[in-house]
């Protein structure tokens, strides 16, 4: 069994690595993604400036967010409590199979056959799609990029924009492939086309699906931001409203949602708001003519008590996924989305999915980190990503076998980097022999180590002797 996980681990490090390494010189994938990100970073620009204070609204939104986690228990109990009382059914679930199974139940009770969701992470993590066909339901998803690459037959690319990776022209071709619609066709025809398809599934389905942004304690409401109206379409015609989401989405107050939401807004797509919030406290209330017959709330651990047990980074549960991190992220822009091969990728995936997945499997993901900080800058919850990043790594070392070589050469280099004296003790020429190796194998094929020339001490000692000013040197 050791030996077994010890090659799962090694596989998933070692196809990492390739999938990096093969991207990282993609040009055509760069091109894409750069024009993209510049498009998402020119929006938040205009979001920043709508705040007279962003600071101080990350400081109130990462108050609450710390203050509910402080008394999480008690406040997934009052939300239980206050939606149930509205008709609504609230289901818990320990991991992605138990998700499954509520679902797969509520499904043959109903003799479903067709279900619309909306854009949700959380069904991605349970792989939703794939199981709800085996009681012989179609999932089709509803939001534009999910639908994209729905049909191409691919996961969400970014938590917040699934198809970024995808250009006009290739979903222009994708749609002619799938639908037969001319291949020229423009972003706007496209989006008819969807639109037109869609409005078919929205009325006939069984079942509508769909996340949740928050879930409100207080009042006992689910809280749904979106930019297509694909939500509450999904929830607008199906009989059955099924809800799945993280236990860590809960939020306290009904009047904090008001901090939260421009924050999202602004940091995930540059908006004042979101074109459509919506709060969803029950099915079909007595007297009322819109909504489902039936609501069913499933929440999900799937992990995330196992974060929270870690005090070190329990704080990452704090996270309202508005996709900041990653557009910010220097390596992710470099690599890409699917190279991490998990749900959440960027700097939030790398500290979340080894708890989720396990460190022996999913630990080398805490490596593909520069440290530059720019995560934290942006968060909006002011979560340390980095920092807990480096907690990781740690861990990483303390739980999985290091190779043998890994061990000397840090051990050597521990030694070296005590004393100045050792730095200074080995010739310049011994030191660039000793690079060598780095120009073939750890620094990668597309740089070259640079050549040392004399010691930081002995030119420090010159500079000081010739009375040289720093620019003057």
């Amino acid at each position: 069994m050791t030996g077994l996980l010890f090659y799962t681990k090694l596989k998933a490090k070692t196809q990492f690595q390739q999938d990096a390494a093969k991207i990282a010189f993609n040009e055509r994938h760069r091109k894409t993604i750069q024009f993209n990100i510049s498009r998402y970073d020119a929006a938040v620009e205009r979001g920043y400036q709508r705040y007279e204070n962003i600071s101080l609204a990350k400081d109130r939104a990462a108050y609450i967010k710390r203050e509910m986690l402080t008394h999480w228990d008690g406040y997934l109990l009052q939300f239980e409590e206050s939606i149930t009382k509205r008709g609504a059914k609230v289901l818990w679930a320990s991991d992605a199979h138990e998700v499954i199974e509520h679902v797969k139940q509520l499904l043959t009770e109903h003799q479903a056959t067709l279900l619309v969701k909306s854009k949700s992470m959380t069904t991605e993590e349970v792989s939703f799609n794939e199981e709800v066909t085996q009681v012989g339901c179609e999932s089709v998803e509803t939001d534009l990029g999910e639908f994209i690459v729905q049909v191409a037959g691919e996961r969400p690319y970014h938590i917040v924009t699934p198809a970024m990776h995808k250009s006009k022209e290739d979903i222009a071709t994708l749609f002619h492939e799938k639908f037969a619609t001319p291949s020229d066709s423009t972003p706007e025809e496209l989006t008819a086309y969807v639109r037109a398809l869609l409005r078919k599934k929205f009325t006939s389905a069984d079942v509508g699906v769909t996340g949740a942004n928050f879930l409100i304690a207080d009042i006992g409401a689910v809280a749904v931001t979106e930019n297509e109206g694909n939500a509450l379409m999904s929830t607008s015609f199906p009989k059955l409203h099924i809800v799945i989401a993280g236990i860590e989405k809960v939020i306290p107050k009904m009047s904090q949602l008001g901090t939260f939401q421009p924050l999202l807004a602004a940091l995930g797509t540059g908006q004042q708001v979101s074109a459509y919030n919506t709060l969803f406290t029950g099915p079909r209330q007595k007297g009322e003519v819109d909504g489902p017959e039936e609501m069913v709330v499933i929440l999900m651990d799937n992990g995330r008590t196992k974060v929270y047990e870690d005090e070190e980074v329990a704080e990452v549960l704090s996270c309202i996924r508005c996709g900041a991190c990653l557009n910010a992220c220097p390596v992710y822009k470099t690599i890409g989305g699917y190279t991490y091969n998990t749900t959440y990728s960027g700097p939030i995936g790398s500290v979340i999915t080894p708890f989720f997945k396990g460190i022996s499997e999913m630990g080398h993901l805490s490596f593909a980190c520069s440290l530059c900080g720019k995560c934290f800058e942006v968060c909006p919850v002011r979560i340390p990503l980095s920092k807990l990043l480096l907690i990781n790594r740690r861990k990483v070392v303390e739980e999985t076998a290091r190779p043998i070589a890994e061990k000397w050469g840090m051990g050597g280099f521990a030694l070296l980097a005590k004393h100045r004296f050792w730095f200074d003790f080995f010739p310049s020429w011994m030191k660039n022999i000793g690079t060598v190796p780095f120009n073939y194998t750890l620094w990668g094929p597309k740089r070259k180590m640079p050549t040392f020339h004399r010691s930081f001490a002995k030119q420090w000692k010159q500079r000081h002797n010739n009375n040289l000013s720093a620019d003057q040197y």
